[in-house]
Parts: C-alpha cells; structure tokens; sequence
C-alpha cells in the first residue's frame, strides 16, 4: 500500500526531451555523467539518440546495474509488412534505475501482439506484429535470421504467405 503515496522522482528540466502534445515521462534513470535515460507513453530515449518506439526495440535486457537495448531499422517495405534488422546493441550503466527497467520490460513486451519463429527456403525468420502508438491494429514486420538470404524468390514468397495467413488468423 505504500507503493501508492511514494512520490515520483522529478526528471530535471534540463534533461526533458521534446515531446509530443499526448506524451509524458513514465520513468527515468541518470548515467553516469550527465546523461539521462528517459521512458515515454511512447518509447525510449537514449543519450544522444531521436526517440525509440516501444515498437522498434527488438531486444531489451536488465543485467541489475545496465540497460541493454537492441533497436530495430526498417530495411524494406513490403506489401502488408516490413523487413527489419537489429542495429548494435546500446548499452547503458544506470547509476538509480529507479522504475525504468520495469517499465522498458512492461512497454516492449505490451507492445507485442504476435511473435512466431518460421522456417522458410534456407534459414528461419521471425514474424512479430507490434502495437504503434498512434496506428490502429498491427503493424507486422519480419527479421531474418543469419544465413536466410531475404532476395531469394523462394524465401520472399514464403514470407509474403506467413504474413498473409498471420494476419488473416489476427483478424487484420
């Protein structure tokens, strides 16, 4: 119950990123320096970094002293979905995490709606649909697994029938 009347950390002027009209800060974390680490209704900002989407962070983990996230960059649009690659993992030393890592894990995984691994020609691809704030429904993307080549016509095609059927079965 006291959880309730705890009173919430005041991010510093000086370290508010811009937001959006809708937007507000749900959590942040200092870095050593004078860097922060800011959670939004939105997404993640990084030191240095434009916002992340909850929706274009692939991988995020919490080691008990660091955040490590693993963003996601659109590298094709496809009809009814996007191809995407992980970029180099980030990773920050939070010197009082304070809520942040609760509410990294809690936004990425609530922004999930669908995740399946799939074998396709010559290697394996995950197929995920994610929540966008701000979209209605899904928005379905594909990461191939090291070893898939995404030219290959066979692969493309099994892709396009994984999505097709996925979507179809979330009612999209």
């Amino acid at each position: 119950m006291l959880g309730l009347f705890r009173r919430r950390r005041q991010l510093p002027a000086q370290h508010r990123p811009a937001l959006d009209r809708d937007e507000r800060v749900v959590a942040w974390a200092a870095l050593t320096g004078d860097e922060v680490v800011v959670a939004t209704t939105r997404g993640l900002f990084l030191p240095g970094r434009p916002r992340l989407g909850w929706h274009e962070i692939h991988n995020a983990t919490w080691s008990g002293r660091e955040l490590t996230v693993v963003p996601a960059a659109v590298v094709e649009e496809r009809a009814g979905y996007r191809v995407v690659a992980d970029l180099p993992a980030v990773t920050c030393s939070l010197s009082d995490p304070g809520d942040l890592p609760h509410q990294v894990r809690t936004r990425v995984t609530r922004s999930v709606g669908y995740t399946a691994r799939h074998a396709v020609p010559g290697g394996f691809l995950r197929l995920a649909a994610r929540r966008v704030t701000g979209v209605d429904g899904l928005t379905w993307t594909v990461r191939y697994e090291p070893g898939t080549d995404p030219a290959s016509a066979a692969v493309r095609q099994a892709t396009d029938e994984l999505v097709t059927a996925a979507a179809q079965a979330a009612g999209e």
